[in-house]
């Protein structure tokens, strides 16, 4: 039986693929689309048993080659690009397709996990998984949005496990390949290096320069959740999946300079301090964000931990500082 991991070259994928193997699954489909094939790079050190191009995939399913071959179907895949203006592309990626998979688990009563996003929750300050708390700010956030929708429809009905996972602000190891769509930790780390500074934007709806918050979560603490979910297939749903806190873009600036100072032998210093010296910078917001930008998320964890998971969420100090000294290594 095979474990399918869609977006498996992606940043999340490739993680979810290497703990299953940690786990002794080496049963896995692996599914993506390597137009952009420095993805490759993320499942060399992993074990699959096979890899399908996702429209040979979707087109295999469809022509129903895989009856009774798949114990479980981790959905990843999606165009995470909240800067995409072409919204036909972006629900047919994003919405249909994931239909289509579903469509397909619940008719062979396959497990379903699939990766929601915290954009559905939009400009809102209430981030608990309840339609009134919805209003995406761009297409990639709406064809999330109109997916949980429809899982809503599906639940009550269900012949297997459907999850959804709202995953907040990720970031950690193998999403060098996302460009601009990399962590604010991976774009400060690299600002750093290059011109010993780190841009952030000026004070935005009632936040001082740097103090808008996110919920910043570690790649390995999302693959954690899934995993857990993935061994508990009573529970279907939609949850979010984030650390529950909310910390500010000057605290993962400071934990990106700190660690690269430290590994430098030289001590640690505030933001305030940081700023002082020039090593972070403040700038005005450019055009196509306005309007669309979140300068608050917090993950409301309280239906994830009612649904029994208990595991522990790194801080942006203990995650950033972690993710910094793996990209500082040889």
């Amino acid at each position: 039986m095979l474990y399918v991991v869609t977006g498996a070259a992606g940043f999340i994928g490739s993680r979810l693929v290497a703990a299953l193997n940690r786990e002794g699954i080496r049963e896995i489909l692996a599914v993506d689309n390597l137009q952009s094939a420095d993805k490759f790079r993320n499942l060399v050190g992993c074990e699959i048993q096979d890899y399908l191009d996702k429209r040979d995939f979707l087109a295999r399913l469809e022509a129903n080659e895989f009856e009774g071959l798949f114990e479980a179907v981790l959905h990843q895949g999606a165009c995470s690009d909240t800067m995409q203006s072409d919204g036909r592309y972006m629900m047919e990626n994003n919405y249909r397709y994931s239909r289509a998979l579903l469509d397909w688990c619940q008719d062979e009563e396959v497990p379903f996990v699939y990766a929601s996003s915290a954009s559905v929750y939009g400009a809102g300050r209430v981030f608990a998984e309840a339609r009134a708390n919805e209003g995406p700010l761009n297409i990639y956030g709406y064809s999330k949005f109109l997916f949980d929708q429809h899982v809503r429809q599906r639940l009550a009905a269900r012949t297997a496990q459907i999850l959804g996972l709202r995953y907040f602000n990720v970031y950690g190891p193998n999403e060098r390949h996302k460009g601009r769509m990399a962590s604010v930790a991976l774009h400060a780390f690299n600002q750093f290096m290059a011109e010993g500074r780190i841009r952030l934007f000026v004070g935005s709806d009632g936040y001082a320069d740097g103090e808008q918050r996110r919920d910043f979560v570690h790649v390995d603490d999302v693959v954690e959740v899934n995993l857990h979910f993935l061994a508990q297939r009573e529970v279907s749903g939609i949850f979010n999946c984030g650390t529950g806190r909310a910390q500010s873009f000057n605290e993962v600036a400071a934990a990106v300079v700190n660690t690269v100072r430290a590994a430098r032998g030289e001590p640690p210093l505030a933001p305030g301090e940081l700023a002082a010296r020039g090593l972070i910078e403040y700038i005005p917001f450019p055009p196509p964000l306005l309007g669309k930008y979140q300068s608050f998320t917090q993950a409301d964890l309280a239906q994830l931990r009612a649904a029994g998971y208990a595991g522990e969420f790194r801080t942006v100090q203990q995650g950033v500082a972690a993710y910094v000294e793996e990209l500082l290594k040889p």
